[in-house]
């Protein structure tokens, strides 16, 4: 789950940016009734973010009640409630398209998700995920990554090492590379070495990584590549990976397969907000 403070400050951000001073059609007509709406799947899909819609109407108005019918993570076909609000029609008006966009966005990638994690059922791979984030809502979409049974990646470039081409061309070479961070970083810190060819492959499993990427190499290479490591480093597989060719590269035996896919790709799925009587 994401931090409720933050969380908080996310959302009224988000409301500042929808809402300003005023909500210009809603405040210009009578509507102080009470009134009651249900969230409806419109197609089948894998719930995340339901906390969040919830905060949505809390910022607005704390006497909105909201209701849950489904957990995150649950599939749900379509026609289904997910969840109820109710309270002042004025401030669910406020909070509506806000609390749908998180929906439709966040079930959209737990749903993508979801469809890969299934993939790669019975393997011994892990799907994960990327920094090819939304800026200033990667909180979000890592969480729905999670929500959908995958795995994150590091967060941010602050929570690990990660040598990649360029980085390894400015210090001249891998080996180089590896022994400028391990000089300078806490042993406490994993150091992960990306590799585009089976040269440098053989260059940085004999040395100080954690992790080895291999990026956009061939099922050939890959299952040399894991013939020769032995399980002395955890591989990781980027590049081209889709849904119709992931179980192929689970099944040369690397251990992490990454996908920017999982979050730029996904699908907002169509959730509606219905008011009834």
């Amino acid at each position: 789950m994401i931090d409720k403070l933050f969380l908080r400050k996310k959302i009224e951000e988000f409301l500042e940016e929808d809402i300003g001073y005023c909500d210009i059609t809603t405040d210009s007509l009578d509507l102080s009734k009470d009134v009651k709406a249900v969230f409806v799947a419109k197609e089948s899909l894998v719930v995340a973010g339901l906390d969040f819609a919830l905060e949505v109407f809390n910022v607005i108005d704390g006497n909105v009640k909201f209701e849950k019918f489904k957990e995150e993570g649950q599939k749900v076909e379509k026609g289904e409630i997910l969840a109820s609000v109710e309270g002042n029609g004025k401030s669910i008006l406020k909070g509506e398209r806000l609390a749908l966009n998180i929906l439709q966005r966040l079930s959209g990638i737990a749903t993508n998700t979801k469809m890969y994690v299934e993939a790669l059922s019975g393997s011994n791979s892990y799907i994960l995920d990327t920094r090819k984030t939304t800026p200033g809502f990667r909180a979000f979409e890592k969480y729905a990554v999670r929500v959908g049974g995958g795995k994150n990646h590091r967060f941010a470039l602050y929570d690990m090492v990660m040598l990649k081409d360029n980085h390894i061309k400015m210090a001249g070479s891998i080996k180089e590379a590896v022994k400028q961070v391990k000089n300078k970083v806490s042993p406490m810190v994993k150091i992960e070495v990306e590799v585009s060819n089976f040269e440098e492959f053989k260059e940085a499993v004999d040395l100080e990584v954690d992790i080895i990427m291999l990026d956009n190499m061939s099922l050939e290479e890959i299952r040399e590549a894991v013939k020769i490591n032995n399980g002395k480093k955890k591989l990781e597989v980027s590049g081209n990976v889709t849904l119709e060719n992931i179980r192929k590269y689970a099944e040369t035996g690397v251990d992490f397969i990454s996908s920017g896919a999982l979050i730029h790709s996904a699908r907002w799925v169509d959730i509606s907000l219905k008011f009834i009587d």
